[in-house]
């Protein structure tokens, strides 16, 4: 009777185990595409920011901002410093997160719309996706390579289509801003499986405050500040939502999926850009923009659901 007993816990055991780790996948899921609709709301949240505040001010007060939420959040919770080891990952994430991408990025929307910015940076989930490969050692389904590049040609017909072949200045900051944001996205999310992700990005924002503080006060100093409503919530929103809140449920995405599949959810964010970029910025929708959105749509079910 007990081998009995025992043999039909055992299935129980396992279907359990599998409901939670299935569970835990989905939950994984939300939350990184939470962090996606944070990020969406990055650009149109920044070209408000430049309308008060100039480029490298904008900058430099959005990371402080963020370090000092990440800063009463470390200080209250009592949590202890990072390990030896794991600080040179932070500075890859501060580099690459809180410093390299948002001020290339602010640089390329002085002379860009948020609407093509948003496309070419479209091509961030494939970047992110080749650097996990290299430096975390992961290997997706080639059924999910496939759905990747799927959609990552989806999103560069879009963008030729969109600047009619020709690159920019702009796109030069952009192409660079992918390289390094790919680099903070992969080092955060392999951090995150060793530490919380709330505190991957809250001591990378508190490594850079070295380097924010004395950026804040020069450029403040060089740079004029109009207040307006749309300068002060567009700064909050880039500090707190997509520099801090953004990342936090981003990187605990990364950690409870996978590098890879997270990366993917980001083929919807230059849609869901376009879409702010003209509620709140007025700018007109290219008419490409729903069939694009669809083969994207198409292509991130294919990589969630794609082994490996």
């Amino acid at each position: 009777m007990r081998a009995q007993s025992s043999a039909t816990a055992s299935p129980r055991i396992a279907v359990g185990a599998a409901n939670a780790t299935t569970g835990g996948a989905s939950f994984g899921t939300v939350q990184a595409a939470l962090g996606v609709v944070a990020f969406s709301l990055t650009f149109p949240a920044t070209a408000w920011g430049l309308e008060g505040f100039g480029p490298w001010s904008l900058i430099a007060v959005r990371s402080i901002l963020a370090a000092a939420v990440a800063g009463v959040c470390l200080l209250a919770l009592r949590v202890a410093p990072p390990e030896r080891r794991h600080w040179l990952g932070l500075a890859v994430v501060g580099a690459g997160v809180v410093l390299g991408f948002p001020l290339l990025t602010t640089l390329a929307l002085q002379t860009s719309t948020t609407a093509h910015a948003a496309v070419v940076v479209g091509l961030l989930p494939l970047t992110t996706a080749l650097l996990s490969a290299l430096r975390v050692g992961t290997r997706p389904s080639r059924t999910f390579w496939f759905a990747a590049l799927a959609g990552a040609a989806a999103v560069i017909a879009f963008t030729v289509q969109q600047s009619g072949g020709a690159l920019t200045s702009a796109d030069a900051y952009l192409f660079a801003a992918l390289l390094v944001c790919a680099a903070g996205y992969t080092e955060g999310g392999r951090l995150a499986r060793e530490m919380p992700g709330w505190q991957v990005i809250g001591w990378a924002l508190v490594l850079c405050l070295p380097l924010t503080v004395p950026m804040a006060a020069v450029a403040l100093s060089y740079e004029p500040v109009h207040l307006t409503a749309h300068a002060v919530t567009g700064l909050l929103w880039v500090a707190i939502g997509s520099q801090f809140l953004g990342l936090v449920v981003w990187y605990r995405g990364m950690a409870a999926i996978g590098i890879p599949k997270a990366s993917q959810l980001q083929l919807a964010q230059p849609l869901l850009t376009l879409v702010w970029s003209v509620l709140l910025l007025g700018e007109h929708l290219p008419v490409a923009a729903p069939l694009t959105a669809a083969a994207v749509l198409v292509c991130i079910a294919v990589t969630q659901r794609a082994r490996g």
